[in-house]
């Protein structure tokens, strides 16, 4: 039913325009032929008031049809292109998100499930224990500032209705009375006469545009006059019909959709924003993932050097009572612990302030959201993928990315601007047409009848044309819009640039950190040889404490160095596919905007 009505409304079903135009065309032609004097002439001919007749009620039970099927549509803002939540129902959540490399879906349609219902089902208190993949799951169906994203495309569904708004009937209904008294100059040689009039009108006019450029009339009017002097009262019933068509300015589907077109256009737009949003969201939902691993990983650590650095200082606390040791090396021992403290209660700082980022992130169900714990059962990989070639992801980027699509879609409003302007240059030239028959009698019932009995009927016909001369308000506009799409391009250019950028900056942070990787992980096993030589040294007197401290520190700060590095790959694979447009399809996630803009052909100005 809503399809059938945007159909007739956007002009695509002819039968309703050719059936309502084509007789008044016909009769037009034969009036002009047959007729001299125009707009107005009243005869009593029963052929032509049988044609005007025929054309009267085909006219009023078309537009009254059209007008009760526009009435059967209802305002549905909601899409199921706005579905965000998993491509298919996965059997067990990964415990590895995109780090596993997966290969990217083909570009098209997403596949919805059917009935959608949580893939994560959170204890509202207790523990959040979740892998990566989960967490993602549970933000894309938490997460605030999603929620407040998430209305915009059907905001814009609105404005759409707006821009359609122009071409539903409208109904205007007018009703009067009033009461006068006469005194008409006399008569010679009589008095002067006195009369009193009482008169009611009612008028109702239902009109419509079409995408066309027509515009349809259906008005109908009854007037009563009761003069105290006549016996009983005049009653006049009309029923027309007319019909208006733009032949320069305004005519034709392409200029008056220009405003439907452009709030779809928008509303895609926000969908692709939405999209954006989202990637943006994922991402940053694993980079906490992975720091808040990072920030646990590193008290771990902290803590094990600074058990070490205690067992130390009671190491050289016991051989200074024993005199095997001076007292000054007690000094650099109890130095290196407080340092190993003061490491501990700053890596317990950042895991809490990451522990709150990643809450307010994931929103999880329950009263108290900021003091549930967090259990992570994912851990960071050091397997490396296999990189495809960098111009792989470069065009896979320039397909995918939400802000070239919006950009895209940018310059074809600026198109569908372009046409309107370009429209508003020419003048306004209407063709007319209106006709109608009226019934006389002394009562309102007999006046209706006699619409169809009498042969009193009205014809009128003619055209309207308006032109400034200068018309400069319509060829600045032009201008502009020709402008704006110029504007457009050259921003689409810079920046499909900015993401070439990107994503080849991104290929080489992944190259380097493959790289840090390994060579982290060497300088780590280098410093425990290191320290184990140390205190190899220390404990038979051929080495120092500072030395001994000093080697503990340098193996402290190559193992939170190797877990950087690992933590970083991660990360910079997440930021290569984010930059490449690929993310949500990698971790089998559908969003609105998951299929490449293609731009259409520039227009000539």
């Amino acid at each position: 039913m809503d399809k059938l009505i945007e159909n007739v409304k956007m002009g695509k079903i002819g039968v309703f325009l050719v059936s309502f135009t084509a007789p008044l065309i016909v009769l037009s032609k034969m009036l002009i032929k047959n007729y001299t004097a125009f707009p107005a002439r009243q005869v009593r001919r029963s052929g032509q008031s049988r044609r005007i007749e025929t054309v009267i009620k085909l006219s009023t039970a078309v537009v009254l049809a059209t007008c009760l099927l526009c009435s059967c549509g209802e305002l549905d803002v909601t899409s199921p292109e706005d579905y965000i939540g998993p491509t298919s129902r996965p059997a067990e959540p990964n415990t590895q998100s995109t780090a596993t490399g997966k290969s990217v879906q083909e570009t098209g349609k997403q596949q919805v499930p059917d009935a959608y219902s949580p893939v994560v089902k959170i204890e509202p208190t207790g523990p959040l224990s979740m892998t990566i993949t989960e967490a993602v799951f549970i933000s894309l169906e938490k997460n605030k500032s999603l929620v407040v994203q998430k209305l915009n495309p059907q905001i814009n569904r609105t404005v759409e209705q707006q821009a359609q708004s122009v071409f539903d009937p409208d109904f205007k209904g007018i009703v009067s009375g009033g009461k006068t008294r006469l005194e008409s100059p006399p008569s010679p040689g009589g008095s002067p006469f006195k009369s009193t009039e009482k008169t009611f009108g009612a008028d109702a006019l239902l009109s419509e545009f079409l995408p066309t450029g027509t515009t349809l009339l259906l008005n109908g009017s009854t007037n009563r006059l009761d003069e105290s002097y006549a016996d009983d009262p005049f009653m006049s019933t009309r029923l027309g019909g007319g019909i208006t068509q733009s032949l320069l300015r305004g005519f034709g589907t392409a200029v008056n959709l220009v405003a439907v077109n452009q709030a779809r256009i928008d509303t895609k737009i926000s969908q692709y924003e939405l999209r954006g949003f989202v990637e943006s969201l994922v991402a940053q939902v694993e980079e906490t993932y992975w720091n808040y691993a990072l920030a646990e990983k590193s008290i771990e650590i902290v803590k094990q050097a600074m058990q070490v650095a205690e067992e130390q200082q009671q190491e050289i606390e016991e051989r200074i009572n024993i005199g095997k040791l001076a007292r000054s090396e007690l000094a650099a021992a109890k130095a290196e612990t407080a340092l190993r403290r003061q490491n501990l209660i700053f890596a317990e700082n950042k895991l809490a302030q990451t522990r709150l980022e990643l809450l307010r992130l994931l929103n999880p169900e329950g009263n108290d959201i900021w003091g549930r714990e967090i259990i992570l059962k994912s851990e960071p990989t050091t397997a490396a993928i296999e990189l495809d070639p960098v111009e792989t992801y470069i065009l896979r980027g320039l397909q995918m990315r939400p802000e070239l699509n919006q950009a895209r879609l940018q310059i074809d409003r600026n198109e569908l601007e372009i046409v309107r302007t370009r429209n508003g240059l020419l003048p306004q030239l209407d063709l007319f047409i209106t006709l109608g028959k009226t019934g006389y009698a002394d009562s309102f019932g007999d006046s209706a009848r006699n619409i169809f009995k009498d042969d009193y009927y009205d014809v009128a016909a003619g055209v309207i044309l308006e032109y400034p001369p200068i018309n400069r308000l319509a060829r600045a506009q032009h201008q502009q819009a020709i402008l704006s799409r110029q504007q457009a391009q050259e921003a689409l250019d810079n920046l499909a640039q900015l993401v070439e950028v990107d994503i080849r900056s991104a290929y080489l942070q992944i190259t380097s950190m493959q790289q840090q990787v390994i060579a982290t992980k060497a300088s780590r096993e280098l410093q425990e040889e290191k320290l184990r030589v140390e205190t190899g040294k220390f404990e038979v007197g051929k080495s120092t404490s500072i030395l001994v401290a000093q080697a503990q520190r340098d193996l402290l700060q190559s193992q939170i160095t190797e877990l950087l590095a690992i933590i970083s790959y991660q990360i910079a694979i997440v930021e290569l596919y984010r930059f490449e447009g690929t993310l949500l399809m990698r971790n089998g996630i559908a969003s609105p905007g998951g299929e490449p803009v293609k731009t259409s052909k520039i227009t000539s100005s």
